[in-house]
């Protein structure tokens, strides 16, 4: 597993393509990251090979490139800021990055945000029913490849309606509960 860094996310008017890191940076431990459902591999996106033998492993069976950057993805601006809308996926969210760089931000069992930074070879996998956004860096441009298990379906549910969702109730029941218990004692 690659170890990405990630910090608390610092509220600021900066550009959300700013890395908004307070001052000091105040690093959230990888394995942090790991307890609240989030994946992450580094791998050759060179390789048809691997990248077949991934897909064969974790069950995906659709896939579909996705070039975001200005005068490539119709409607730019409406759809980066789409994704850096707060929402959830009743699905594990499965991106690899195939080119470029950009920045997730994800809620922590408190309620504050924790942003890591993800470049080419980067496999994410954010599970269901956790709050997210996604946005580029300042590079402006990300090439990924959006994996999924069953027909590609695009659900976004925004904050605060994902609430209410299967999805979401399991996810603050299995993984939520158990990360803020093991905050409060320590173990």
């Amino acid at each position: 597993m690659e170890k990405l860094e990630a910090w608390e996310f610092h509220e600021s008017k900066d550009d959300q393509s700013a890395d908004h890191r307070h001052s000091p940076n105040r690093p959230i431990p990888w394995e942090h990251l790991k307890d609240l459902g989030v994946i992450c591999w580094k791998m050759d996106v060179e390789s048809k090979a691997t990248l077949e033998k991934m897909k064969q492993e974790r069950g995906y069976h659709y896939s579909e490139t996705v070039t975001v950057a200005p005068g490539v993805l119709e409607g730019y601006e409406e759809r980066t800021r789409q994704f850096y809308e707060e929402h959830l996926h009743p699905y594990p969210e499965s991106r690899l990055v195939l080119d470029g760089s950009g920045y997730w931000d994800v809620r922590d069992y408190d309620g504050k945000w924790i942003r890591f930074h993800v470049q080419k070879g980067h496999l994410i996998v954010l599970p269901p029913g956790m709050y997210h956004r996604f946005t580029l860096d300042h590079k402006g441009y990300i090439q990924a490849l959006l994996l999924y298990s069953s027909y590609p379906k695009r659900i976004e549910v925004l904050r605060p309606f994902g609430d209410d969702l299967q999805a979401r109730k399991d996810y603050v029941k299995t993984i939520l509960t158990k990360v803020h218990s093991k905050e409060i004692c320590k173990c």
